[in-house]
Parts: C-alpha cells; sequence; structure tokens
C-alpha cells in the first residue's frame, strides 16, 4: 500500500536519446538557476537601450507586485506538469515513498532533510507533479519554500512563481497555512545554506539543533510537522568542504550572511554543473501532531522541537538500508 510509488511513463531501458534529453532538462534547472545574476543585467542594460520603456514599466510593475510572493505567489499547474520535470526525474532516478495517510483536512510543515548542493529531491517531489505526489497524498498541496532574496530577482521571481515556489519567511508561512484553506503543505528546507556546506557523498550531517522558528510558526497555526529525508541528495556533487575557523570557510560564511546562501565549490558528473547519475530516494514520515497556541512557550517549542528531530532520526534510520544505504551510516544532528 505504501512505499516507492510506481509513477507512469518512467522507462526501464533508456536509449542515447532519453538520456540526451535527461541531461538537458536538469542541466536547464541547474544553469537556470545560475541564470539569476544574469536577470539583473538584462533589466538595467535595457535602460540604456531604445527598449527602455520595457525595462521601466517592469519595474513600475515588480513595486506594485512586490508583495505577491508572500500572499501566495501565482503558481500554475501548467508549469508544474511540464514533460521537462519527467526527464529531470529520470535522470537520477528521484522516487517519492509514501510511509502514511495525510489528512486533507489539516495543514502541515514538511522539514526536509539534507540541503544537499540544490535540493533536487525536494524540487522535484514537492515542485513538479513528476513523482506522483497527488496521487499519494489526494487533497494535499505541497508548496516548497526557498530563500526570500531569490524574489526580489527581476523576472527570476516570476519564473519560481509560477512552479509554485514561495519564499520562506513567516508572513509567507503564515498566509499559506492560516489564509489558504486546509490540505496545505509547506515545506522547508530546515538546514538552508548551512546545511549545504556540509554536503558530501558519504555525510548525513543536518542542521536542525537550534532552529526552532519552524516549529513556534507550527504551533501558532496549527500546523503538524512531517519530518521528509531525501537519502542520496547529498551524493550528487563532490564538494570541497573548508573546516571551521579556516579562511575559505569564513569566506563562505561571510557571504552567506550577505548575500544568504552560500558559494559551494563542487563537481559534477560533466562538465562540472551536471549531477552524479545517483538515484534520490525522498522519504515522508508520519506527522507530528501539534496544538493549536496563539503565544506558544519556549517549553512547548522545545517539547515539539525533540519530538520532531527523534522522528527525523528514527525515519532515517528506518529507511536507510532500503534506501541504499549501508547499515554502519548514522544521522549526525547539529
Amino acid at each position: 500500500r505504501y512505499g516507492a510509488l510506481q509513477v507512469p511513463g518512467m522507462p526501464k531501458i533508456k536509449t542515447h536519446w532519453k538520456e540526451f534529453l535527461e541531461a538537458i532538462s536538469v542541466l536547464q534547472c541547474v544553469l537556470t538557476f545560475l541564470f539569476l545574476v544574469a536577470c539583473y543585467i538584462f533589466i538595467v542594460y535595457l535602460m540604456f537601450t531604445w527598449l527602455w520603456p520595457l525595462s521601466t514599466l517592469y519595474f513600475i510593475w515588480l513595486v506594485m507586485d512586490w508583495q505577491t510572493p508572500e500572499r501566495g505567489g501565482r503558481r500554475t499547474l501548467f508549469m508544474r506538469k511540464w514533460k521537462v520535470w519527467d526527464h529531470f526525474r529520470d535522470y537520477f532516478p528521484i522516487k517519492l515513498v509514501k510511509t502514511v495517510e495525510l489528512n486533507p483536512n489539516k495543514n502541515y510543515i514538511f522539514g526536509c532533510h539534507p540541503h544537499g548542493i540544490m535540493s533536487f529531491g525536494a524540487f522535484s517531489c514537492f515542485s513538479t507533479e513528476s513523482c506522483g505526489f497527488a496521487e499519494a497524498f489526494p487533497g494535499v498541496k505541497p508548496t516548497l519554500l526557498i530563500l526570500a532574496g531569490l524574489f526580489r530577482i527581476p523576472i527570476y521571481r516570476d519564473y519560481i512563481m509560477g512552479a509554485g515556489l514561495l519564499p520562506v519567511s513567516k508572513p509567507s508561512l503564515v498566509h499559506l497555512l492560516s489564509k489558504s484553506g486546509k490540505g496545505n503543505a509547506a515545506v522547508i528546507v530546515i538546514g538552508g545554506a548551512a546545511e549545504s556546506l556540509a554536503s558530501s557523498p558519504g555525510l548525513n550531517t543536518v542542521v536542525v539543533r537550534q532552529r526552532k522558528g519552524f516549529v513556534r510558526t507550527a504551533l501558532e497555526v496549527g500546523a503538524d510537522l512531517v519530518p521528509v529525508y531525501s537519502f542520496g541528495e547529498n551524493e550528487l556533487f563532490k564538494q570541497m568542504i573548508f573546516s571551521e575557523g579556516s579562511v575559505g570557510r569564513r569566506l563562505q560564511d561571510l557571504f552567506k550572511s550577505l548575500v544568504g546562501f552560500a558559494p559551494c565549490m563542487f563537481l559534477g558528473e560533466r562538465l562540472a554543473f551536471l549531477p552524479y547519475r545517483t538515484p534520490v530516494t525522498t522519504v515522508v514520515g508520519s506527522p507530528i501532531s501539534i496544538p493549536k497556541r496563539i503565544t506558544p512557550t519556549e517549553e512547548e517549542v522545545n517539547h515539539y522541537h525533540n519530538l520532531y528531530t527523534e522522528a527525523l532520526s528514527k525515519l532515517f534510520h528506518e529507511h536507510k538500508v532500503s534506501c541504499g544505504m549501508p547499515e554502519s551510516h548514522n544521522l549526525r544532528i547539529i
């Protein structure tokens, strides 16, 4: 009844053409992320050409539309169903594993781990329809929340809103979980940029011990907490990890504090940008029932945070072998 979903259309034997389409699909996703700086340059460049009215009108509209990402965005099912996401899924491949039913009359906060370099598992399972989430959890609508600063980038913000992505901010979370009805699942990659710096093959490190804001918000809106682990996410790229206190790590931390994400020095399978063809299995765990508290106490936050970390550890150890990890692997929670 539960387990890895059998997604229609996933091929068993791949042709060279199919492998090429998969590689192009993943490459466009990686380059789209790296393309974000070019969006700034393009809009500013137009200001110095005869097309300056277009740039001016866009900036006026941008100011008027500034709050849209924190008010539900502009999700389009058409974009989430693009065929390119099926090829993207098949490249690794990425699978979604269901362990329990989720009540569509409740709201949820999914804590997704680990971040990896680019969180491909979370993106494929929760921001596209390629992994069968809608069929597995009918009535539940997942929304991946990402770095809020990305929604300040011209053009790029409109692209990611189309896929249903929203900023990981308090106003965005509250709007999604208290003003958008029931059956909403806010997906947060809890470890964020700090966790990406610990991403490397063979390592299973999650940054969550001091991150309690998502638990406090869950209590304030009465949303159940669901631990999620993407096995294989850390195997997709090799990364040069700088030791704490080194010059390289201090520069990464400085960049992270200024921009919001960390510049990882990673290497993939081809051209450095393509990840290794390693299976990624995203397992959705059992929900932790959370009461609604308008003003939760520190004791309540700590209590449910402890329940969450225990559930995450249990999820990891119960599924690590079936998801391709050695029995000897442990989860390091920092």
